[in-house]
């Protein structure tokens, strides 16, 4: 069987193994960086400025960075695997490693978290940058550290579970295309003016691929929570009270989930390119947005991330036992 459709579990361990020591070195080819290229230039070459042009060009532009994205990845592990089985497999975890950013979530959170600690305000709002599209300048302390728990809530579907699961679900080539879904919703699927119908597919796509994982991100934010905050059963109820009112479709899942297993409440004005959007507020406001707090959505992370790899392994583990029985 190719590895690049099924990884085995022993190297999807060696990649979050990876990732938890070395995040996102930056001599490393990310393919990211590439699948962001091919969405500039295709973008330069497609988008119309007409709606109905736009649509049926954002819609190609979607589906060929996709479709390129799995398919590179399974010629080349295809051809390496062919050359040594070894140097296939090698490869193929490279890759999946490649698509998991718990470290470099971790450290961008924790690199705002620092410079609040020794009040820069100044040096976080540019380490914001990192994590959040939103304006950082009109942050104040409160702000900066409610976006970057949002962001940590966020980014732990879209950087670790869903990842995760493509990964187990289909091997490197799923977790690339997974990757290029997320990165064309990250550069094109916005509802201004210049993407509104452009971007209106990678947005759709986006809202589709992660709509198990997000709750399914929740879902292990509040199980995280039972042993680390003592709010499991808050983080619950207000994942199930306020997840809907969130714009998307999925990112409220796990933003509040996080706010209920924080004790904290997210969401309010935030300003993007100038202009001020009012998000839907989540949560009880019965502790203070801190530091402490900010340490503690890191720590959520982690759990939703070690609880996700061993949720995966034991459903893989019994499916095979099942299959073989």
């Amino acid at each position: 069987m190719s590895y690049a459709l099924h990884l085995p579990t022993r190297l999807i361990i060696a990649a979050v193994i990876l990732d938890f020591v070395c995040g996102d070195p930056l001599w490393l080819p990310h393919p990211v960086k590439l699948i962001g290229y091919a969405i500039t230039i295709g973008e330069r070459f497609l988008r119309r400025d007409n709606p109905r042009q736009d649509i049926i060009c954002g819609a190609l532009l979607a589906v060929t960075v996709v479709g390129l994205s799995g398919a590179t990845t399974w010629v080349l592990v295809a051809i390496l695997q062919a050359m040594a089985p070894v140097v296939g497999a090698l490869a193929a975890t490279l890759i999946a490693w490649t698509t998991l950013a718990a470290r470099g979530l971790n450290d961008a959170a924790r690199t705002v978290e620092r410079h609040l600690a020794i009040s820069n305000e100044a040096a976080a709002r540019c380490a914001i940058r990192a994590l959040v599209g939103r304006d950082p300048e009109t942050l104040d302390r409160d702000g900066l550290v409610r976006a970057a728990i949002e962001s940590v809530a966020e980014n732990a579907n879209d950087g670790i579970v869903a990842p995760l699961l493509f990964l187990f679900l289909a091997g490197p080539v799923g977790a690339m295309m997974y990757k290029a879904i997320n990165t064309l919703d990250s550069m094109i699927g916005y509802k201004d003016a210049r993407y509104l119908y452009f971007g209106r597919c990678a947005a759709r796509l986006d809202d589709l691929a992660n709509l198990i994982p997000a709750r399914l991100t929740a879902t292990l934010i509040a199980t995280g929570a039972v042993l680390l905050t003592g709010r499991g059963l808050q983080s619950l109820r207000v994942l199930l009270s306020d997840a809907r009112k969130h714009e998307s479709p999925n990112a409220g899942y796990p933003e509040a989930a996080m706010a209920g297993a924080l004790g904290v409440e997210l969401g309010g004005q935030a300003y993007y390119g100038g202009e001020i959007e009012f998000r839907p507020r989540m949560g009880y406001p019965q502790m203070p947005l801190d530091l402490r707090a900010l340490r503690t959505a890191r720590s959520l992370m982690w759990a939703a991330t070690g609880l996700t790899l061993l949720a995966l392994i034991l459903i893989r583990a019994l499916v095979d036992w099942v299959w073989d029985g």
